[in-house]
């Protein structure tokens, strides 16, 4: 067992310290977020959409999008109680959240009734410091436990895509550890470890047969704190699993996902799906939410009695 940064325990596996996660709003985050004025969500409104912008988005659902136009902080907050079901969503490595194919996720997911927040990194977008695993993984749990204190009797479920997805296990299994999971965890084109993905990774192909490519690839990865263990993850994380991954994925290999989901319904403990898109589809790494069958999988699944404990 070694520590990380006094915060993050590591043994095959990422943990959190109950120190140093904090529920209420008491943890500081460096965002720039102008005219805030010292709140949470304050930048930009989509008259549109009812998109937020300002160190976190919130994009109330559809049904609501008319009544949000010209409201303040204290509505947006008032409406994660009012019964539907909200997205705590971590984005990937490129981009910030207002990246154009989270967006369109966004709306899809809005039009079917989903609160959506999101939020950047720590040194990504708008959000000042410097990026890494820990620091990614307290920003993305105090932002969990800000939600659940708003949230009232709504469910409130994890979804990560690419690098979120790494994020997303050592939340959830964090809360599973606190034994508060949450109500579902959605995993799109997830990887097992950031060491088999770099291994995996398009980039590595010309390298990766080279003698010493491991000593001088993938071992400063590891040495450097960053391991984001997925695959130790789920062996611990007891809260319905959906696990979402287009075949002619290049950027996280498909066989990576299906590895996963083959670690996580070994345990057998809780609801395991994997749902898989053909490589004719041409979904590739980030284009999932234009499939049709998107609403109706996620509904099927979120709406089974099994999937809430």
């Amino acid at each position: 067992m070694r520590k990380r940064n006094n915060s993050l325990i590591v043994e095959h596996g990422t943990t959190l310290q109950k120190d140093s996660v904090q529920s209420t709003p008491s943890l500081k985050h460096s965002h720039k977020a102008a005219n805030s004025k010292g709140r949470d969500n304050v930048l930009d409104i989509d008259a549109k959409t009812g998109m937020r912008t300002g160190h976190r988005r919130h994009t109330v659902p559809a049904s609501l999008w008319k009544e949000a136009q010209g409201k303040d902080q204290m509505w947006y907050e008032g409406t994660l109680a009012l019964g539907q079901p909200i997205i705590l969503y971590f984005h990937g490595n490129a981009g910030t959240r207002g990246g154009d194919h989270r967006v369109q996720l966004y709306k899809v997911l809005s039009t079917q009734g989903y609160h959506v927040v999101a939020f950047d990194y720590r040194g990504w977008g708008d959000s000042e410091g410097t990026p890494s695993e820990r620091g990614m993984t307290v920003d993305a749990v105090y932002t969990y436990n800000w939600l659940k204190a708003r949230s009232g009797k709504s469910s409130v479920y994890i979804w990560g895509h690419s690098l979120g997805t790494g994020v997303a296990t050592n939340v959830a299994r964090h809360l599973c550890m606190e034994d508060t999971p949450p109500d579902a965890l959605i995993l799109e084109s997830p990887f097992t470890n950031i060491r088999e993905e770099a291994k995996s990774h398009p980039f590595s192909l010309i390298y990766r047969y080279l003698p010493g490519f491991d000593w001088f690839f993938l071992d400063p990865i590891t040495e450097s704190g960053i391991i984001f263990p997925s695959d130790e993850n789920v062996q611990h994380i007891t809260c319905p699993l959906l696990i979402l991954h287009a075949e002619d994925d290049a950027v996280i290999p498909f066989h990576l996902g299906r590895k996963l989901y083959d670690i996580a319904s070994s345990k057998g403990n809780r609801k395991v799906q994997f749902v898989p898109f053909h490589k004719d589809l041409g979904y590739r790494h980030k284009y999932i939410y234009k499939s049709p069958q998107l609403p109706h999988i996620l509904r099927k699944f979120l709406s089974d009695p099994n999937t809430h404990q």
